[in-house]
């Protein structure tokens, strides 16, 4: 069945939702109904979106600049839209690879026209749950070398996750599988600054028929880095991890933590 077939306009994507925050146009009417509905209950969803979309790049400059990384894995890619990894990856080194992993129809519509790379390097997307890691480093085998160091981005994949023990297990398949000196960059929302109204977007979420959704405290997330190296600064609020200079100085906290972490 083709792609755009199975697309359901009636019911809320989180996918959608995103690039409605991120102030992109690929969403429909319900992804911006249900979006509103939220925003209302947490107003901060809209920074926590764009700030991991900046923390995203930053990762990736850094890992493609000076860790030398050459291969990225990047689990719930999302909707395209500007500064995607291979983007930010190959303007560093124009040789990189990139796999992109998302399960939403409307992504690999999208993926297909948008997500192209350099001459030299090569982007790949596969249609993929993250509860099938198996399957997923099968697929990214036929792009990437499993023998050379990996940039896995986990960006706001683990929360879709809700059992605890299966999303750390889904976490150490996927490190496990990875050469020493790979990387790990984790990011995913979080309930510090507001709980009773990140609670209250996820119950709008999920009556609305979108996918469910667990804010883990930024510690829980530190742990599926446990047995890696973490860099400077830790885990973080996302906005922190070494944020560009702005004229209005440090940017404050967001609802989310991220963190980055070489396999030794």
């Amino acid at each position: 069945m083709d792609a755009g077939a199975r697309i359901d306009e009636s019911v809320p994507h989180s996918a959608r939702m995103w690039n409605y925050w991120l102030g992109g146009r690929d969403y429909y009417a319900i992804d911006k109904i249900v979006g509103d509905q939220i925003i209302n209950e947490f107003p901060g969803i809209r920074d926590v979106a764009r700030q991991s979309r900046a923390c995203l790049g930053r990762m990736v400059a850094h890992l493609a600049g000076q860790e030398g990384i050459r291969q990225f894995l990047d689990i719930g890619t999302g909707l395209p839209t500007h500064d995607n990894t291979h983007e930010v990856a190959q303007r560093v080194a124009p040789e990189c690879r990139v796999v992109y992993v998302d399960h939403d129809p409307l992504v690999l519509v999208h993926a297909r026209a948008l997500l192209t790379g350099t001459d030299e390097g090569r982007t790949a997307y596969l249609e993929c749950d993250v509860r099938d890691p198996a399957r997923i480093l099968e697929a990214a085998a036929k792009t990437l070398d499993f023998t050379r160091p990996i940039g896995l981005i986990l960006f706001g994949i683990l929360g879709n996750v809700i059992d605890d023990a299966e999303a750390a297990e889904i976490v150490r398949t996927l490190v496990d599988a990875l050469p020493s000196g790979s990387f790990v960059a984790l990011n995913d929302g979080t309930g510090v600054l507001d709980k009773e109204g990140r609670e209250e977007a996820i119950r709008i979420a999920i009556e609305q028929g979108s996918t469910p959704y667990v804010a883990r405290t930024p510690d829980e997330l530190a742990g599926f880095l446990d047995g890696l190296q973490l860099l400077d600064p830790g885990v973080v609020s996302t906005s922190q991890w070494r944020p560009n200079p702005t004229e209005v100085g440090t940017p404050q906290n967001v609802d989310a933590a991220c963190g980055l972490a070489r396999k030794p």
